[in-house]
């Protein structure tokens, strides 16, 4: 038997020390939470894209009372993009969200937002990383109140992944 190691490089770094073109980004996955359609768990996310042609593609969260009917943010916007957009290449992704379930009414906007970053789920995971495959790597940008995670790649996230399809 032999052992292997995997391991996973996270940047982490505050919102200001991104270049102006991420900050966007991060802005636009923020701004899209607010479109996030979520009764039932109460926790609004939301993604952004960055297109290989300069187009910024924004997606959000969609519950539904038959659970599995919903969509997450992230597969919300790839799903978009690549309908609007075939061929043309994701290079980042933007994910941010919030929720009041700890917080009352009178707190701003700003401080719902996660502390710390979040991640998409397996099923968003796989889905970047079937994009990831056809067309190069795709930076991500978690976004957190507190701190963002940058990673070179979706495959960063998964390195046990299912790509061989």
């Amino acid at each position: 038997m032999t052992q292997k190691t995997i391991s996973t490089i996270i940047n982490v770094c505050g919102y200001d020390e991104l270049s102006e073109q991420d900050r966007h980004l991060i802005d636009v996955a923020k701004e899209a939470t607010a479109r996030s359609y979520a009764p039932y768990s109460k926790f609004h996310v939301g993604a952004a894209l960055l297109m290989d042609n300069g187009e910024i593609v924004a997606g959000s969260n969609q519950e539904n009372a038959a659970f599995s009917s919903g969509t997450c943010a992230e597969r919300s916007a790839c799903f978009y993009a690549a309908s609007q957009y075939p061929g043309v290449p994701i290079r980042k992704i933007a994910i941010a969200a919030w929720t009041r379930l700890h917080h009352n009414e009178r707190d701003s906007d700003e401080l719902c937002f996660q502390g710390k970053p979040i991640s998409p789920c397996g099923s968003c995971r796989q889905a970047l990383l079937e994009y990831e495959a056809l067309y190069g790597p795709i930076e991500v940008l978690l976004y957190g109140r507190d701190e963002v995670y940058v990673l070179p790649s979706v495959s960063s996230l998964m390195p046990l992944s299912f790509t061989e399809f």
